[in-house]
């Protein structure tokens, strides 16, 4: 080798040390970068000798290892074996816990598939795995790992709005109550001025701890009660919920202590701070947000135009709408429209639609006979919980706004079969809007929403006038009548009934409810084995159409005030299947009464 080779060797070898030194040397600060962004894989547990080498190794055995796992995970996941597919998935994402698909794979195959595996009598067990399921998502990849994933949001809020808003699974009524349940002591029924102060209330433990009032009520729970002394802030908050829930699982003297302090500031002060503070840690939701989102897709109030009432957050649409915008929001870095995104933009749109047709939920006690344990004592009365989601006619503006916009976004790309796709679905929901707002008496609203139809989608079908629409509209969901169209046509048939009864037009009024009966009838006898979509009891039925007609500021106070009067006189019989919901119905009556005295002080400035 020539003299000017060797300094050239030398040359390079010490270059490369000093570069290898200078590295070792940055080894520290890039570490303690990848800590702070979450780039760190945690020590694996519960996991095979071979697959903690692949996770504290690099390059070609990690790679075995991911491929292997993968393959294994699909098979078993093709050959039914969930429980072990499971095990894989989970030592997948602690080799690829940035790796979206991942996440994906494991959250569906436990809310979906092993979930469904366990038996429909069971629906406790079931429930336990579509939690699993978008708990992972939530709290694991999106909070704890802080994936910026458009796919995690979407699939989160699927769940929500398909596998626990949807009918498709047998015990979907039990999801649904059980999500209803969790939530409503945290914020059920809360209006804008709860949600602005859940907004505005202090973060952390540390700062609701200084305030000399709270702290008094703080000090004096410690001292009720052992679950509250020596817990930290997380535990004393559920403890506390679990208290204002439930006094008879804790010592009379935290009772009494709730007892002393009520109707004072700082038990109204804490009890904000616990449901914001639960909020963030249990469920990851950000009041603030959620204040954002009532404001933009809130029911409409038809008492005052300018303003959205909150949404109702025990329902599973709500938590999707909450997902799929935060996943928009993580994609709008990305400046191109991709699929994942118009998917994610149509969950969007159909929890708004859903909430349209099954927006307000009603829980109720349900008397079931179960038989005794010993069978010389024969049955015995069990009380059920029981959920039924009815239409929310108030939801249509807050959709249709929504709906206008996604539909703008989509114009001005070359993405054309997904806007024709999302023109459809606008369309049809249009169709079913004015059917609905039609029957159930509104007939003006109804009038403009077909107006913007006709306007919009100049086709055939809807040169004809608004009546001859709503009559075969009417007949071809009778044709093909699914749980949807049965419960609206029934409930709003019986609305626009008691509209003409409260105008004294008898007749008309007897024939909707006869209609009601009819299509109530029909529909029971066609699903009659299928529970999980059934409609309840007709009286209950005429109940919330009821409710729903009473609550409707379109009509006059007076004239609802005066419906009650005559089905009090003049229908003794039906009054009487009123009376389990007789409390309720005084206290509409008294809104109603304030909101007539209101309006004549209106008109009398």
């Amino acid at each position: 080798m020539r003299f000017r080779d060797r300094i050239i060797c030398l040359v390079c070898t010490i270059l490369a040390v000093a570069l290898l030194i200078a590295a070792g040397m940055q080894l520290e600060s890039i570490n303690r970068r990848r800590q702070r962004m979450g780039l760190i894989i945690g020590k694996p547990e519960n996991v095979p000798p071979s697959l903690v080498f692949a996770t504290t190794t690099t390059g070609v055995f990690r790679a075995f290892a991911v491929v292997a796992l993968w393959h294994r995970a699909d098979r078993l996941k093709e050959e039914g074996q969930y429980f072990d597919a499971k095990q894989l998935a989970e030592w997948l994402t602690t080799l690829l816990p940035r790796f979206a698909s991942v996440w994906e794979f494991h959250a569906w195959n436990m809310a979906y598939n092993i979930s469904v595996a366990i038996p429909a009598d069971q629906p406790d067990q079931r429930w336990r795995w579509v939690k699993n399921g978008y708990e992972l998502l939530r709290d694991k990849a999106i909070d704890k790992m802080k994936l910026k994933n458009i796919s995690l949001y979407r699939e989160l809020a699927r769940i929500f709005q398909h596998k626990i808003g949807g009918i498709s699974d047998d015990v979907h009524k039990y999801y649904k109550l059980q999500l209803a349940l969790a939530m409503e002591p945290l914020l059920g029924p809360a209006d804008n001025e709860t949600f602005e102060a859940l907004a505005n209330a202090p973060r952390q433990w540390g700062q609701i701890i200084t305030d000399a009032n709270v702290a008094e009520l703080i000090e004096q729970l410690r001292g009720a009660d052992s679950a509250f002394a020596d817990a930290d802030g997380g535990e004393f908050v559920r403890n506390y919920l679990s208290l204002r829930q439930n006094s008879s699982r804790f010592s009379p003297a935290a009772g009494e202590t709730i007892n002393d302090f009520r109707g004072k500031k700082a038990l109204e002060k804490f009890d904000i701070f616990a449901r914001a503070y639960q909020l963030r840690k249990a469920w990851k939701l950000e009041p603030v947000f959620m204040q954002e989102l009532n404001q933009t897709y809130g029911p409409f109030d038809w008492a005052d135009p300018n303003t959205h009432l909150p949404l109702d957050w025990r329902h599973p649409d709500c938590h999707a709408i909450y997902w799929a915008v935060k996943g928009i929001m993580v994609q709008e870095e990305n400046r191109e429209i991709e699929m994942v995104e118009t998917n994610t933009d149509r969950i969007v749109g159909h929890c708004l639609q859903d909430l349209f047709r099954n927006g307000k939920i009603f829980i109720y006690d349900l008397p079931v006979e179960v038989r005794s344990g010993d069978s010389s004592q024969g049955t015995r009365t069990q009380i059920l919980k029981e959920i039924f989601l009815r239409p929310d006619l108030r939801m249509f503006k807050p959709y249709n706004d929504t709906f206008l916009d996604i539909l703008k976004k989509y114009e001005a790309t070359d993405m054309k079969s997904s806007y024709e796709s999302l023109q459809n679905g606008h369309r049809n929901m249009l169709k079913n809007a004015a059917f609905s707002f039609y029957q159930a008496g509104h007939k003006g609203q109804a009038q403009k929403i077909y107006g913007q139809l006709r306007k919009l989608y100049p086709l055939e079908e809807f040169k004809v006038p608004l009546v001859n629409f709503a009559r075969k509209r009417f007949l071809d969901e009778l044709e093909s009548i699914g749980i949807n169209d049965a419960k609206e046509q029934v409930l709003h048939l019986l609305r626009e009934g008691y509209y003409l009864y409260a105008i004294r037009d008898d007749e008309q009024a007897a024939g909707r409810e006869k209609m009601a009966k009819e299509i109530y009838d029909y529909y029971q006898a066609k699903y009659s084995d299928e529970n999980r979509i059934d409609l309840p009891d007709f009286k209950l039925l005429r109940y919330m159409a009821l409710r729903d007609f009473l609550g409707d500021w379109r009509y006059p106070p007076n004239l609802r005030i005066n419906l009650l009067g005559r089905i009090e006189i003049e229908r003794p019989v039906f009054f009487e299947q009123l009376k389990p919901w007789k409390e309720e119905l005084e206290r509409i009556k008294e809104q109603l009464i304030e909101q007539k005295e209101e309006m004549l002080k209106r008109l009398m400035q």
